[in-house]
């Protein structure tokens, strides 16, 4: 449903502020964009409606909270028919924290967050490893995230 519905400009407008600061009130929005409040506030609802907007993120940085080690795990399943299950024992795993379906070598890919690499090490060894399921993995560990950043919607459409 929500592919059948052309943004235009305002709509876009009113996202491209809001995915810089999902924060922002709506009232400054409608100024910025130069239309209502109201008008602001029915277009989120509708794009919410459409399911184009699911929600509001909050980006910390985990390393200021003990959670100083970001892992990626390349996960080789034993056959594709256990995806589901996999993903379920996976999500039950707080420190994973992105979970991907994937073409190539890994059929899942996942984020971890861990305070250090021993937590990581605790967590592959305790909890990943032993999801039936899974053959074996792979483990990445990101030494520096140089950008994060959302798509600009005008750069879209």
């Amino acid at each position: 449903m929500a592919r059948n519905y052309e943004l235009d400009e305002t709509d876009r407008r009113i996202l491209n502020l809001l995915i810089q600061d999902a924060k922002m009130p709506y009232t400054e929005i409608a100024r910025k964009v130069h239309v209502s409040g109201g008008t602001v506030h029915v277009r989120m609802a509708r794009l919410e409606e459409l399911g184009i907007v699911v929600g509001a993120t909050l980006r910390i940085d985990f390393s200021k909270l003990g959670y100083g080690v970001s892992a990626f795990l390349g996960i080789y399943l034993l056959k594709s028919s256990v995806y589901a299950s996999v993903v379920e024992q996976l999500k039950l795993i707080p420190e994973v924290v992105s979970i991907h379906f994937t073409t190539g070598a890994y059929g899942v890919f996942a984020r971890l967050m861990c305070r250090d690499t021993q937590h990581l090490r605790d967590v592959l060894h305790d909890r990943v490893q032993l999801i039936e399921g899974i053959e074996r993995t792979e483990t990445l560990i990101s030494l520096e995230e140089v950008i994060n950043r959302p798509i600009e919607l005008s750069q879209v459409f």
